[in-house]
């Protein structure tokens, strides 16, 4: 967890992630037996086992891309045009405090003020503007260019002694329990580690890297919807009365299926039964929305069975995600645990 501050502030965006790339080879470096780059940009690590010659070899999945913004163009105005990069909601985005480009320009997404905004529909981000306090259009093209990215001007928080705060917990939280894994260890399979790029555009980056590393089974470490909040529809009386998807504070999160795959039943027996063994707690994701890397690496290079592991994050692909101390202290402890009990029976059908 000491490298969750730095993963969450630094800004990748999908296609740029960088800032987000020379972190992890810093965190890594001397705990891998090998590192390389590949074509698109992901972090590929391998680290050999200990379990005689004939072991698994296991990839484990984490994202380095976060959603964010892209600029566009200028207005006359100065105000700056943009695009959305991955999946945000255009309710949170009026008054956002956002910053641009590598000098990390500060800027406000405007908004009608509301003694003036009778309209209470949601603005498409499309019609949306950035503020930078540019005067004119020619002061805002030196400051900004078309396909600087955005991202959320948010600093990571520890609220009180169980809760964090910060952005791109999606999936900077799977980044840093792989470094964590990759810093311990070693385990009895060979684990073929992804730091991938581009997941929230399409899991391109997974593909090139299963493709290259041609795993006998993975594990996506992701962070998934926690829903686990009040519905302003429900009676008073039964105030979560929906299905949460996974709630914090519950333990990872194992999933079912998800709009992308259907989890490997051999490998989610698996990972119960390990948690059972461990007494580690965990919870079952049954809400099949969104997608993962997995979706991507169980059916490339020939297919493999493939688990998704998950950190329940409220308020995700905000800029103020939480999640809970004690969920990711269990998320290591599986994986890790998940590392030295896999053989190849656990994969026989």
């Amino acid at each position: 967890m000491d490298y969750l501050r730095p993963l969450s502030e630094a800004v990748g965006i999908s296609g740029r992630e960088d800032a987000v790339r020379t972190l992890v080879l810093d965190t890594i470096k001397g705990h891998v037996d090998s590192i390389r780059i590949d074509a698109l940009g992901s972090v590929q690590a391998i680290k050999r086992g200990t379990d005689g010659a004939n072991r698994p070899r296991v990839m484990i999945a984490a994202h380095m891309d976060e959603v964010g913004f892209m600029v566009t163009g200028v207005d006359n105005d100065g105000l700056v045009r943009f695009t959305v990069v991955g999946a945000i909601d255009d309710r949170i985005l009026p008054g956002l405090r956002v910053r641009i480009g590598d000098d990390a320009i500060p800027g406000v997404i405007l908004w009608t003020p509301i003694h003036r905004n009778n309209d209470q529909k949601v603005v498409k981000a499309k019609n949306l503007r950035i503020d930078i306090g540019a005067s004119g259009k020619d002061g805002a093209n030196g400051k900004v260019k078309k396909g600087d990215r955005i991202a959320f001007d948010t600093q990571y928080l520890e609220i009180g002694d169980r809760m964090l705060r910060g952005k791109s917990f999606d999936d900077r939280v799977g980044c840093s329990v792989l470094i964590d894994v990759l810093r311990g260890g070693p385990y009895a399979v060979d684990v073929l580690a992804a730091f991938t790029v581009q997941e929230e555009i399409g899991l391109r980056g997974a593909q090139v890297a299963a493709q290259t590393l041609q795993p006998d089974a993975a594990f996506v470490l992701e962070g998934t919807t926690a829903n686990d909040l009040p519905d302003p529809h429900a009676d008073q009386d039964r105030p979560l009365d929906i299905n949460p998807t996974c709630r914090v504070g519950r333990g990872p999160v194992l999933s079912i299926m998800d709009r992308s795959m259907i989890v490997d039943p051999r490998l989610l027996r698996f990972l119960r039964g390990v948690a059972e063994d461990h007494y580690i707690p965990y919870q079952l994701k049954t809400m099949p929305g969104g997608a993962t890397d997995g979706g991507i690496i169980h059916r490339s290079a020939g297919g493999a069975p493939t688990a998704v592991i998950s950190m329940p994050v409220r308020y995700i692909h905000t800029p103020a995600a939480l999640i809970n101390r004690e969920d990711y202290q269990n998320d290591v402890a599986l994986v890790k645990a998940a590392l030295n009990a896999l053989t190849w029976d656990a994969l026989r059908f």
